[in-house]
């Protein structure tokens, strides 16, 4: 069995993700779109953004892609409902923040970094009324711009755009940041820098644990023992890389 598994984000982002099945799945053979030409996604309509991922998802189904892997909080909070009707003989995997992991794990004062639409859509604030306890605060935070700014590596903008969205939030004891749009990992230390006595949460792992269940229990796991291919394809430039 030779199907690849689709993952795709607005550049990139869902790379940590991709990291991650690499990681635990390293006989899967992977497509990565990175859509860098739409970059971000964040500051699209509802209707855009679905044509837009709609056109991905195509591509990646051409491709031979049986499993997509939307790694992008945005896209999933805001499109995957509609992707799975549309597309009901595939099987996709989204990622949303965090945040039932930070309450799980009894942190008290959580902070959930996204970008705006992933903070207003009605998922996140579903996912904090089911999750959180008494004892807990939870501040959402939308990160205008931040997503951007990384995908561009501008190291003064991301430092200015940090700085501007913890000032209020020096004095609410957080313990726990959740990193709530997957490009957020890759400035760690940056985050850190800013506030340093926190832990940094994202859901890399929970989302290729559960590629992992979905390809057992459609009997897709590819049974090679063989290292699986990477195949990264930048709508930007149309560049393909494989490795």
């Amino acid at each position: 069995m030779n199907n690849k598994i689709g993952v795709f984000d607005s550049g990139i982002g869902g790379l940590s993700i991709l990291n991650e099945l690499k990681t635990m799945l390293p006989h899967e053979n992977f497509l990565y779109y990175g859509d860098s030409k739409n970059c971000p996604y964040g500051e699209k309509s509802d209707e855009e953004l679905f044509e837009i991922t709609s056109k991905i998802v195509c591509y990646l189904k051409s491709e031979g892609c049986r499993l997509i892997v939307i790694a992008c909080n945005t896209a999933t909070t805001r499109c995957m409902k509609k992707l799975r009707e549309t597309f009901n003989d595939l099987i996709f995997v989204g990622c949303v923040p965090a945040i039932k992991l930070a309450c799980d794990q009894e942190y008290k004062n959580i902070l959930v970094m996204a970008t705006p639409a992933t903070i207003e859509s009605e998922r996140t604030h579903q996912l904090v009324k089911d999750n959180i306890r008494e004892d807990q605060k939870i501040y959402l935070v939308p990160c205008f711009g931040l997503a951007d700014a990384i995908e561009k590596n501008d190291s003064v903008r991301i430092k200015n755009i940090l700085n501007n969205i913890f000032f209020e939030y020096k004095d609410k004891n957080i313990d726990s940041i959740v990193l709530g749009c997957t490009h957020y990992p890759f400035i760690k230390k940056e985050i850190l820098g800013v506030m340093p006595n926190v832990t940094l949460l994202d859901g890399s792992k929970g989302v290729a644990r559960e590629v992992r269940r979905q390809l057992e229990s459609h009997n897709l796991l590819n049974k090679s023992e063989s290292t699986g291919k990477v195949t990264i394809y930048n709508s930007l430039d149309e560049s393909v890389i494989n490795s």
